[in-house]
């Protein structure tokens, strides 16, 4: 009889070990997972989930991608223009851009570490010039020769000019760059010292970021000691060229904007649009061009995307990687989201010659490379630069403008016009201080929006930074476990958390 009991005992031991361990190694799957846009960020979010999912206790299975362009990319384009191919948006990266190294390694991508003169301020090989609306305030000495030791001379007489005319105020920017340079590289810790986030406030207060949304850029430069002369020449030549905008932005997207000026910046060889292209295409996603989705619905255990085509799609989770603010997509149950405005920027292909009598001068060759303006009512541009120079009579320019450019002025910049091409971009957010944002989570479910962080500041890594949250998120809840299952996975990412 004793036996019997020891028996029984036995078994239910070993029965109980067996529940156990199917209750702290069973596995999650998400069936479909559905995300709308191709850019960077929703890329990018396809990429994370493929790789943290690698030998974790969560399965990925079908991941839909949908975008309504016939070509993938979202806001990073090309256009072609007198033969030549060139960047139609999102153009430059920092060299601490981390997840955009990575992806262009990991893609074997190839970088141009000598973007066009359009793309830095701090650039060693074109002339720079601020224009006021009637004569040029200040202009760097300009200088065409091969050989590197004139260059190299050239540009230390212009970084003393710089020096005369605005101080020690352009150390007091520096410094005021790299504090925020050294916040945002938080973002790339290992993840047992950086947490997984649920909002955007939390995300950036974590970073240390968070006041920069409060105030205006100009507040904070004031603060920082950068004298008046700088902030309203340079500094807002550099949001101008960036974002389009004045120094009344937040001050976070315009410390994003002055880091973007500086030097190292680099794009990626054919195009920068392959990192989501190549992204998307190791990520083992089904991808549904010319396919807008107008409607997300929510039915308890799953959400239903109908698009345009009038086919629908069972999700999972389903991850908005694209602005709502100019799509009409209709959520049921309905979604609260802040009103935005986005800034809409008019890049301006020319090729031709620009007309030195516009700026008072007496030839092109007295006209900078990039010429940068301030803010006044009676400039109708942001920027021109020379992107190609094929002679001395033949070039192409961009410029950036906040408005269309009508063919009257561009007939009064440009003295030749051979060919002329247009583009609208709804680029980034209209900054205002102190910033509101979207939740991440749209729902209380799984419905996710890469794009809320835009509020903070809208670039190829900051996309990548945020989609890079989405995707941990996702696996977290999705598990109901915290992000310790995903450390394994993690650590498959080589170089994620190089030193900087």
């Amino acid at each position: 009889m004793a036996n019997s009991w020891i028996n029984i005992f036995f078994v239910i031991l070993v029965f109980s070990s067996l529940c156990y361990s199917c209750c702290c190694y069973s596995s999650y799957t998400i069936k479909n997972t559905c995300i709308i846009g191709s850019g960077i960020g929703g890329s990018s979010v396809a990429h994370f989930l493929r790789l943290y999912s690698t030998d974790s206790t969560i399965s990925i299975q079908n991941i839909h991608m949908f975008e309504r362009n016939e070509v993938v990319g979202g806001r990073m384009a090309m256009v072609k223009i007198g033969g030549d191919i060139f960047e139609a948006g999102a153009s430059i990266l920092h060299p601490k851009n981390l997840h955009t190294l990575n992806f262009t390694n990991f893609l074997n991508l190839h970088r141009n570490n000598d973007p066009t003169s359009s793309d830095s301020i701090d650039s060693d090989d074109s002339s720079f010039g601020i224009w006021d609306g009637s004569k040029f305030v200040f202009k760097t000495f300009d200088y065409n020769s091969n050989w590197s030791l004139v260059r190299k001379i050239v540009s230390v007489f212009n970084s003393f000019k710089l020096f005369f005319r605005y101080g020690f105020s352009l150390f007091k920017m520096e410094k005021f760059v790299q504090n925020a340079v050294g916040c945002f590289v938080k973002y790339y810790a290992s993840f047992e010292s950086r947490p997984v986030f649920e909002t955007i406030e939390d995300m950036l207060k974590w970073a240390g970021l968070y006041n920069l949304t409060t105030r205006t850029l100009n507040e904070e430069l004031v603060d920082a000691g950068l004298s008046p002369i700088l902030i309203s020449e340079l500094v807002t030549v550099i949001t101008r060229v960036n974002y389009g905008q004045s120094v009344s932005m937040s001050g976070l997207a315009g410390a994003v904007s002055l880091a973007g000026s500086g030097g190292g910046l680099w794009s990626v060889k054919g195009g920068n649009w392959q990192m989501a292209a190549g992204l998307i295409n190791s990520s083992n996603v089904a991808l549904h061009l010319n396919e807008e989705i107008d409607s997300i619905s929510y039915f308890g255990d799953h959400y239903e995307l109908n698009s345009t085509k009038g086919n629908s799609y069972s999700c999972d989770v389903t991850v908005v990687a694209t602005p709502l603010d100019e799509v009409n997509i209709r959520f049921s149950p309905p979604i609260s989201v802040p009103d935005r405005n986005l800034q809409h920027t008019h890049t301006t292909f020319v090729r031709g010659l620009v007309n030195p009598a516009y700026f008072s001068l007496n030839s092109v060759s007295e006209i900078p490379e990039l010429v940068g303006t301030v803010e006044a009512a009676n400039i109708p541009f942001s920027c021109i630069s020379v992107l190609e120079r094929y002679s001395e009579q033949d070039m192409t320019y961009k410029v950036f403008s906040r408005a269309e450019m009508e063919e009257s002025l561009l007939d009064q910049i440009f003295s030749v016009r051979k060919e002329t091409i247009r583009i609208n971009w709804g680029a980034y957010p209209h900054y205002k201080a102190p910033e509101v944002f979207a939740p991440i989570l749209l729902d209380r479910s799984h419905l996710y929006y890469v794009n809320a962080f835009e509020n903070a500041a809208s670039t190829m890594e900051t996309s990548a930074v945020a989609a890079e949250n989405v995707a941990r998120l996702i696996l977290s809840r999705f598990s109901g476990q915290t992000v310790s299952i995903l450390k394994s996975s993690a650590s498959n990412e080589k170089g994620l958390h190089i030193d900087l």
